[in-house]
């Protein structure tokens, strides 16, 4: 284990409207506002990802299991924002959920908004943190610079 510790920055509270697409959106929302680290939780309705449920076998690196969301679903989920060079890497789990079933897995791309979904962003100060890719596992990691 490593850690940091920091401080709390500002605070941004964002709305996403029905088909916005919400990790792109994220992405212009941290750069337009140059957050270089921080923490995120959603909530509202999805309607359209790509998303991991995780690994084939528990191997590193791994073997991802990706499943399509299509339709409408009620999410909850919690993520963080790391910078890669000049590329900033969102990390985001969720609970999904559709007429009492739920899907939780790692959100990866090709997100649409269903009617609203909530966002609220609180920026870490004080870390030199970032997220380049880590080749041995297969993926981006969390890493602390000085």
């Amino acid at each position: 284990m490593e850690y940091k510790t920091g401080t709390l920055g500002r605070v941004v509270l964002a709305r996403f409207d029905q088909g916005d697409d919400l990790l792109e959106g994220l992405k212009e929302l941290v750069r337009k506002e140059n957050l270089r680290a921080c923490w995120f939780q959603i909530l509202g309705g999805m309607r359209q990802a790509g998303v991991v449920t995780g690994p084939k076998e528990p191997t590193m690196p791994p073997d991802p299991v990706w499943a399509e969301v299509d339709g409408a679903r009620e999410v909850v989920g919690s993520g963080s924002v790391y910078w890669e060079a000049d590329e900033p890497r969102i990390h985001l789990h969720a609970a999904m959920g559709h007429h009492g079933e739920t899907m939780t897995a790692c959100i990866r791309k090709n997100t649409k908004v269903y009617l609203i979904l909530e966002v609220i962003i609180f920026e870490l100060q004080g870390l030199d943190a970032t997220r380049p890719y880590f080749a041995e596992g297969g993926f981006n990691r969390l890493t602390f610079g000085r």
